[in-house]
């Protein structure tokens, strides 16, 4: 499956083969984190019939620890640029502000009729493109194995 779509986009940007591997890594990351995610919601929101903003932030804290861990150790793994700490205050900032919209666009979708587990689905696809530009320019920065100044 993974080379599979390393082939399908190196097809569409040749010489691109690190970036394909790259997002190919950040998205198999962002899959971990969807899936668990969904899992625990469904979990917390049907099974334990909790309302949709709490199951919503505890499937939430579980996927982003999952995801920092597999984005940072795997698919940014060689854009070391900054001390540990940075990286997960980048990381803490930047999901921070996805929180905010994430949360207002399926609160503006429930409030509205539209169940939240589609609402999980329109802020994936939102979120893939979103928090794969964000990670890679700034929270995970290449700059040629040299330490960035904050």
């Amino acid at each position: 499956m993974l080379r599979g779509l390393i082939k399908k986009l190196e097809g569409r940007y040749p010489g691109k083969r690190e970036d394909a591997i790259r997002f190919a890594k950040y998205f198999i990351g962002g899959s971990l984190y969807f899936c668990v995610g969904y899992g625990v919601f469904a979990l917390c929101y049907s099974g334990l019939h909790w309302k949709w903003f709490p199951a919503k932030v505890v499937s939430d804290s579980i996927g982003w620890t999952l995801n920092y861990l597999v984005q940072r150790f795997w698919a940014f793994s060689d854009h070391i640029s900054l001390g540990e700490m940075q990286h997960a205050g980048r990381y803490v900032f930047i999901e921070s502000i996805g929180f905010v919209m994430d949360y207002l666009l399926i609160g503006g979708l429930v409030r509205i009729g539209i169940t939240p587990y589609i609402g999980f689905f329109i802020s994936g696809i939102f979120f893939t493109f979103w928090s794969y530009l964000w990670y890679k320019y700034w929270v995970f920065p290449e700059t040629g194995g040299k330490k960035q100044a904050v």
